[in-house]
């Protein structure tokens, strides 16, 4: 009897197939599945609705919550939705989105309020606008825009910005110089420096890090550009699954520059120091280079970190005393006969 004086909701619907959305008025549950089937032409026998965003099924109690204008899809026989996410599932699945899906989630933004939903949107228009399978200046010049003319192909900027990177820890170990007071532990170091850089330079600066044309191990980055963060520097894993392929834009270019390659021992606070106090009682011969070289500029001590997952507090992680000298037992021996050669000629 109440049911005839109910007021029409209106809904949005649209069926498993098809993005397009259909304006539909109904009462009740039976009314909406028997007016949806017409308006999507569908079979009315196991026809059922469930709500767009979710998947959440639509009982007759359950229809007469909803808000006016609630997105809405029709199901029939053995069909499922699990909402907004098999969307995206079926977006990530096809290569048909090149076009009609950048106008479409460029309509969507426009018009979006949600600070969320905005933010999805843009990161979804970032990643789509990917262009990394070119790789030279002639094929993608706005890549290149704001880059030296002597740079011709991606891989080999982004190697160039790998090892200025690098260079730039080999400037911050020579500025230490200027802490130095005694001249001998100055010459010591001075000669421990340009060993550093010696292997640096066999190394080729280990620009290849961010080269994706390097094989595997010497990359960081799949073969296509893209890299993960590896997470805080106490942690194994980015809980935050941060990603980006800078060789797929000009804007991406520009955001990978605010990752870092962060040290997990320290390089100012702990390793520098760690190296100038190995050098105040022995000489550069008796350190283990290879062993601050690899903390100061190779990926067994550097992690790549997106700027969020970069913790600029202290560490607390402290170099290996046993592997600071080549031996310490032949360190400690030269130090006795030198002060027992002493002792003697007094």
């Amino acid at each position: 009897m109440f049911g005839l004086f109910r007021k029409s909701k209106p809904v949005k619907i649209r069926s498993f197939n098809e993005n397009r959305k259909y304006g539909v008025a109904a009462k009740d549950l039976k009314e909406l599945l028997k007016k949806g089937c017409k308006t999507l032409k569908l079979p009315l026998p196991g026809a059922h609705v469930c709500l767009y965003s979710d998947g959440t099924k639509v009982t007759e109690e359950f229809f007469q919550t909803l808000p006016d204008h609630t997105e809405l899809i029709l199901l029939y026989g053995e069909q499922t939705w699990s909402g907004v996410v098999h969307d995206i599932g079926e977006l990530l699945d096809t290569d048909r989105h090149a076009d009609a899906i950048i106008k479409a989630a460029k309509g969507l933004l426009s018009d979006e309020e949600s600070p969320k939903r905005r933010k999805i949107l843009s990161d979804l228009l970032l990643n789509l606008d990917d262009r990394s399978e070119l790789e030279s200046r002639e094929e993608d010049e706005e890549w290149f825009r704001g880059v030296e003319a002597r740079f011709k192909t991606k891989s080999a900027y982004m190697k160039f910005n790998c090892e200025s990177r690098i260079r730039g820890y080999m400037k911050e170990l020579d500025d230490a110089t200027k802490t130095i007071q005694k001249a001998k532990v100055r010459a010591e170091f001075l000669k421990t420096s340009k060993s550093l850089v010696e292997m640096l330079k066999a190394a080729r600066y280990n620009g290849s890090y961010f080269d994706r044309t390097e094989k595997e191990p010497a990359r960081l980055c799949t073969q296509e550009g893209w890299f993960t963060c590896q997470g805080s520097f106490d942690l194994d894993v980015c809980k935050s699954l941060h990603s980006i392929n800078p060789y797929g834009s000009r804007e991406s270019r520009i955001v990978f520059s605010t990752w870092n390659l962060d040290h997990r021992i320290e390089k100012k606070r702990t390793v520098i120091p760690a190296l100038l106090d190995a050098l105040q009682n022995h000489k550069a011969a008796d350190v283990n280079l290879t062993y601050f070289y690899r903390l100061l500029f190779t990926r067994e001590n550097l992690k790549l970190v997106h700027i969020v997952c970069h913790k600029k507090g202290a560490h607390n992680l402290q170099c290996d005393a046993k592997k600071v000298f080549k031996r310490a037992s032949d360190a400690n021996k030269r130090n006795q006969t030198t002060n027992g050669k002493k002792s003697r000629l007094k």
